[in-house]
Order: C-alpha cells, then structure tokens, then sequence
C-alpha cells in the first residue's frame, strides 16, 4: 500500500476508480466471475440430462456475510482512518494536528 501512494498521484487512482466504475471490477472480483464462468461451463457439459443447469453465480463465494451493520458515525469513521495511518507508519499533515 505504501508503495502503491507513493508512486501514484491521488488523481491517478481517482482515474483508476471511474475506469473501474465503468469497466466493472479489477482484479480478485472480475476472477471469481471469471472462474464461475468457467466452473459452470464445465459443470453444465458434464451434467446428466434432465439435470438444472448451474449459473456461474452458484460457483462465485459470497463474501462478508457478516450482520448487517448501521452506517458509523463520521467521528467513528475518523478514528479507525487515524488508528490505521498510524499503524502503517502513515503521517497526518492537516492543520493543527499533533
């Protein structure tokens, strides 16, 4: 991650983020599509007849199934921002900061 700010301006990842928008998902997510593609392709000319084909989304993993939370609070939010800037060594450069 330190890298990645390091050797890329913010308006470049804001770039990143729109093409991404528009494109669908990079990287881990496109993959899991990809593969649930592929599996049910596989899946499907295999089965026996009068068997359902499969969907690829029965073969992509749902991630965080964890409960549903409530929106935080933004004084919440800025506190875990603070906590994690500064495990990663980050600097806070806004005025008045310690």
């Amino acid at each position: 991650m330190a890298e990645l700010l390091r050797t890329h301006s913010s308006d470049e990842l804001c770039e990143w983020m729109a093409y991404e928008q528009v494109t669908g998902p990079l990287g881990p997510e496109r993959q899991d599509l990809l593969f649930g593609i592929l599996t049910a392709t596989v899946s499907n000319g295999s089965r026996g007849k009068g068997q359902r084909a499969k969907e690829p989304k029965d073969f992509i993993p749902k991630w965080d199934q964890g409960a549903k939370r409530e929106p935080a609070d933004w004084r919440q939010m800025l506190a875990t921002v603070q906590s994690m800037n500064r495990r990663l060594g980050g600097a806070d450069r806004r005025e008045g900061s310690r």
